[in-house]
């Protein structure tokens, strides 16, 4: 072909080729995300309402079912579901997967301003909000101290440490879980508000129209200007114990304080937040869809060795957990597995070649392919996943026989006598269109796994292109590079070593024996074919009785319990019960089984966990 020879006459041209797609393969690989599996989330928008103070069945007849029956219209939708649970409602919408997320968002939003008017006037406005599973948080950092409450250790996070992993490179949120905010709570007395004619609804008339902050205006005047500012809004609660609420007959002016025990707590304090039985909050930390959760996790830890050297000393910040450790082990295992299959091909190489120069060259041709697919995988916008480092081990085998059937053939034509130039153009012209046209067979196979519907296509998308792309670059370096270093290399002719003879002796007697057999074999043709039809009916039937999962199961060394209370149970009855499952697993921390124990609860009403 053109191209080999032109390689041949011109190595300069074919070294800097090779160069070339090792650079941009390398700047391309810098630039992957690395996530544990591709990202496979289907296009899918939830809407969540809060209604404080109603119960699941008020939930789900003023808010669950008046937005669903709204948004149920759209186009696309693959499935829709909506739970109602005591002061939340949330209604999950999932849309076919050639949906544009931005287009279905905006449809819902949409949809539901059409029944915002039709919601109640207390609820708190429908939170339309993309969910990309992606976006599951990788870190969680545990906030603890031995003398602050809940209260204290969630404002000193929210005031100090919050904004520091937000900003660390990589990090799109760092949020607070099991959050317990202040508030002002005042419990009315329902005896005295009656004795003074009064009734809920005028304290809380009285403090949406005392309570606020209005601008005043300016004063002027020819020399100086002042702002005004009206001092109107309530921060303690003797501010708002002197809240007037109403007046008697006799003018008397009631307070708020007369009718209402009013006292600084939390606004919802209905969750619990244990680490090893020690109070304290978590900060989930978000990466971005394109980040490095490697680096991420590795700027969470640096940034809490920082954050550590500043604390007060009752406070403690430490990891609850990584899961980026687990992408690290799966990502090593994988990259174990390539490093053996490429020692494993380069010994059978060297093995039946016989020299080392003749082995170096395939084992050239294999790291440039792989690491220039890093270039396809990056146009994409492709990650380091899983499956993409398996369908480099998986490559190894297919990019490196191109380069063997090129370098066989000139090989062989040196060893017939042709000088090493002549052979290395003759040889790859002779079986170049041979080996276009396996590669054109290997892409047709891998490359449709890339468009198979639904998750399956999804989830295989990144598998298939980027075995394909590493076969596709095989094939244009065995075209050019392959010749020019045989041509180079074996100028002065082949000398094989000792363990190829013995290999060969190996092999023609294995040969011999095969045809012995087979000649047999031929002979009993329809005891071949009873064979071969038992064993298609056998496979078939284990195939059927084998259990099948989406992904295999991983021991990650977490156990998760779930504990769901009854439906209007406490916050102390579930807290009496978890304890018990604390002590428990506290046995087994101090048998050396178990590392650390979270305990995280919430939704309450209607059980939790």
């Amino acid at each position: 072909m053109m191209i080999s020879e032109l390689s041949v006459r011109r190595p300069v041209f074919a070294t800097v080729v090779s160069l070339l797609l090792v650079i941009l393969g390398l700047m391309a690989a810098m630039r992957l995300a690395v996530r544990e599996y591709p990202d496979i989330s289907a296009p899918v928008v939830s809407i969540e309402t809060r209604y404080r103070g109603a119960t699941a069945a008020v939930v789900e007849s003023k808010i669950t079912q008046i937005i669903e029956n709204q948004v149920a219209g759209l186009e696309g939708i693959d499935k829709l579901t909506s739970s109602s649970a005591e002061e939340r409602s949330r209604i999950t919408i999932e849309f076919a997967a050639d949906r544009d997320i931005e287009s279905a968002a905006n449809d819902v939003r949409d949809r539901v301003a059409r029944v915002q008017g039709d919601l109640p006037e207390e609820a708190d406005p429908p939170e339309i909000t993309k969910v990309d599973v992606s976006t599951d948080p990788i870190i969680f950092i545990n906030v603890a101290s031995d003398k602050r409450n809940i209260l204290e250790i969630n404002d000193y996070a929210d005031r100090y440490l919050l904004d520091r992993f937000s900003v660390v490179e990589g990090v799109a949120l760092a949020r607070i879980t099991a959050e317990r905010r202040y508030a002002m709570r005042v419990w009315l007395d329902r005896k005295a508000l009656a004795g003074r004619g009064l009734t809920v609804q005028d304290v809380e008339d009285a403090l949406r129209r005392e309570n606020v902050q209005l601008p005043a205006g300016r004063i002027e005047s020819t020399q100086r200007e002042f702002s005004l500012r009206m001092d109107t809004g309530f921060y303690t609660d003797e501010d708002f114990r002197g809240l007037v609420i109403g007046k008697g007959k006799d003018g008397y002016l009631v307070r708020l304080g007369e009718v209402a025990e009013i006292k600084r707590d939390a606004e919802d304090p209905r969750s619990l937040s244990r680490t090893n039985g020690v109070t304290g909050i978590s900060i989930a930390i978000i990466p971005t869809s394109t980040a490095n959760v490697l680096d991420v996790s590795r700027g969470i830890r640096a940034e809490i060795e920082r954050v550590k050297a500043g604390l007060p000393p009752d406070m403690r910040v430490e990891l609850n957990v990584d899961n980026s450790i687990f992408v690290v082990a799966s990502l090593d295992e994988v990259e174990h597995a390539l490093v053996v299959a490429l020692a494993l091909v380069l010994v059978v190489i060297y093995a039946f070649l016989g020299t080392l120069r003749a082995t170096l060259i395939p084992a050239l041709t294999i790291p440039v392919s792989i690491i220039a697919a890093c270039i396809v995988m990056a146009i994409a916008g492709y990650s380091i996943n899983v499956l993409t480092l398996l369908g480099a081990v998986l490559a190894i085998g297919l990019v490196v026989d191109d380069a063997i059937v090129v370098l066989e053939n000139i090989v062989r034509r040196i060893e017939m006598g042709e000088p090493a130039l002549l052979a290395s153009i003759d040889g790859s012209r002779e079986i170049g269109f041979a080996v276009m046209a396996t590669t054109i067979v290997l892409i047709a196979v891998f490359l449709p796994i890339s468009y198979l519907p639904g998750n399956l296509g999804r989830l295989f998308g990144e598998f298939g292109i980027t075995i394909a792309a590493a076969v596709a670059f095989s094939a244009l370096l065995s075209l050019t590079l392959v010749p020019m270093m045989t041509s180079k290399f074996f100028a002065g002719g082949i000398v094989r070593g000792r363990v190829t003879v013995y290999i060969e002796r190996f092999f023609h007697t294995l040969s011999a024996h095969y045809e012995r057999w087979l000649r047999v074999a031929i002979r009993q043709p329809w005891t071949l074919v009873g064979l071969a039809m038992v064993s298609l009916v056998l496979a078939g039937v284990l195939y059927r009785v084998m259990p099948t999962e989406y992904v295999p199961t991983e021991d990650r060394a977490m156990v998760q319990i779930n504990v769901t209370a009854p439906e209007g149970s406490s916050l102390a009855y579930l807290d009496r019960y978890l304890r018990q499952v604390e002590a428990i697993v506290n046995d087994e921390m101090k048998s050396g089984n178990a590392l650390r124990m979270v305990v995280r609860s919430g939704n309450f009403g209607g059980g939790g966990d």
